[in-house]
């Protein structure tokens, strides 16, 4: 009853902040301002908390690095098979994308930490720098590439090397490989602004949600919700069944590739000459949905 109380307390928050932007409270500027403060002060500190009394070795492990590459590719592989007719390159590459694309940063670490100890947060938080480092090049150069868009990833290579959320990563990693100290108030405080990370990133992503009839194509958003929310988690259940890692690594992987797409496929599809509408429709249905496969994930490996 906890999680299913937990699970319907996230989508309440969601529904929330949909109702926030309808209503004009949560116009585009201060989303933004929200977006910015989860993403360079709320996710950050949770993420240093997790891992600034961690060891790299403790954390990050070649099965580890390994099975989330496999899920991915796989995943990406699969979703590149079914989606191949598609009736145009742009809503194509949405599809692909969002097949595999997953909200790890907004939804996927602040709910494992908000649900699970901190063993598994940390590894949850590796789980976002392996795959972030991973996926984000991946998705620019499939929606480049299928659209014929003209993008730097160079560019976007150097914004990855700068991104807050790896910066602190790598930062807590560190802190916690050389034995560093950090003041006890210090951590308190971090860990109190970090809580904040899941509720503002939910407000976020319903604020940002949009549903456009027209762009409805039932057949084409229902295989991107079975590849992302249904095949994904499964995949990483059996790969991380398979290699030999302890409980928290095979907990954090499985409930962090079960998180929907994220809200950013939609800000690459529309630099990037996706289909916009089709992208807003696929993150809210996914997002919607995971509510509800999220709580079987969390039951199950709980």
């Amino acid at each position: 009853m906890e999680v299913v109380g937990r699970l319907l307390a996230l989508l309440a928050v969601l529904l929330f902040g949909a109702g926030l932007r309808t209503t004009g409270i949560l116009d585009r500027r201060r989303t933004e301002l929200l977006n910015a403060f989860a993403y360079y002060v709320a996710l950050p500190a949770l993420i240093f908390v997790s891992t600034y009394d961690r060891a790299i070795g403790d954390l990050l492990s070649p099965a580890l690095v390994g099975g989330l590459l496999l899920v991915l590719f796989t995943t990406v592989g699969l979703a590149a098979l079914v989606h191949r007719n598609r009736d145009s390159s742009a809503r194509r590459s949405v599809a692909i994308v969002q097949s595999y694309h997953s909200n790890l940063g907004y939804l996927g670490l602040p709910l494992v930490a908000a649900t699970f100890d901190a063993s598994v947060t940390a590894i949850a938080s590796v789980v976002l720098g392996v795959v972030t480092l991973t996926q984000m090049p991946l998705t620019i150069l499939v929606l480049s590439t299928l659209n014929g868009a003209d993008v730097s990833l160079a560019k976007e290579l150097r914004g990855l090397a700068t991104n807050p959320v790896l910066a602190t990563l790598v930062g807590g990693l560190a802190v916690g490989s050389l034995g560093l100290s950090i003041p006890s108030a210090a951590a308190t405080g971090l860990d109190a602004v970090g809580s904040l990370a899941l509720p503002i990133a939910l407000l976020c992503v319903g604020a940002s949600l949009q549903v456009d009839p027209a762009a409805v194509d039932l057949e084409a958003t229902a295989t991107v919700v079975a590849l992302k929310i249904g095949l994904m988690p499964v995949l990483a259940w059996a790969v991380f069944s398979t290699l030999a890692v302890d409980s928290a690594t095979f907990t954090a992987s499985v409930v962090m590739f079960g998180t929907p797409t994220a809200v950013s496929t939609f800000v690459f599809a529309n630099e990037l000459g996706g289909d916009r509408e089709f992208a807003s429709l696929n993150v809210f249905v996914t997002t919607l949905l995971s509510i509800a496969t999220l709580f079987v994930l969390i039951t199950l490996v709980g």
